[in-house]
């Protein structure tokens, strides 16, 4: 398993996480998605190491722009 935290940039709201959630969830490989909109981060957990490009895109299918790795 590996968890990873991306940097989100213009979430705002519970639609905003449902979106993120979902389209992220979409990759494969990922086995959980968690959005925390106060620190504008969304923390993948996937099977293996997560594809960054393909959540990049996913996160972007959802309107949102990934801005970064967060430690």
């Amino acid at each position: 398993m590996s968890t990873t935290t991306y940097a989100v940039k213009g979430m705002t709201c519970g639609h905003c996480v449902q979106a993120v959630s979902t389209e992220v969830g979409k990759v494969p490989g990922v086995t959980d998605v968690r959005v925390d909109l106060e620190a504008g981060a969304v923390t993948v957990t996937s099977d293996g190491p997560a594809d960054e490009q393909a959540v990049a895109v996913a996160v972007d299918e959802a309107g949102y722009e990934v801005v970064g790795l967060r430690a």
